[in-house]
């Protein structure tokens, strides 16, 4: 398995975890949210931060953690992680098609 489907099973692990979980500590949960989000979305901010540097400011990495980044700020925890996994999701989907599609060339 890549290691891009491991940090999406592993991240939803952990989403899945912080959601189900009726936690009493608010900020175990909060905490378990943003551990979930590094895990899933922290290639896609780091690679966002550095097409900033390089004069591309609106690809979809930006607008990516721009949206999630901002659902955090607005409490909504869960669909800020839950975005960024589909993404991810799709990104992998794509890669595997691309992949199949060369190999048949």
């Amino acid at each position: 398995m890549t290691k891009r489907l491991w940090r999406i099973i592993i991240g939803a692990a952990v989403l899945a975890t912080a959601v189900l979980l009726s936690l009493n500590n608010e900020w175990l949960q909060i905490a378990l949210f943003i551990i979930s989000y590094i895990i899933v979305g922290g290639d896609v901010v780091k690679r966002a931060v550095k097409n900033i540097f390089k004069g591309q400011v609106f690809d979809e990495n930006f607008l990516m953690s721009i949206a999630t980044i901002g659902a955090f700020f607005i409490g909504e925890y869960p669909e800020g992680v839950a975005v960024m996994l589909f993404y991810q999701v799709g990104e992998l989907f794509q890669s595997y098609a691309v992949g199949k599609s060369r190999k048949s060339i």
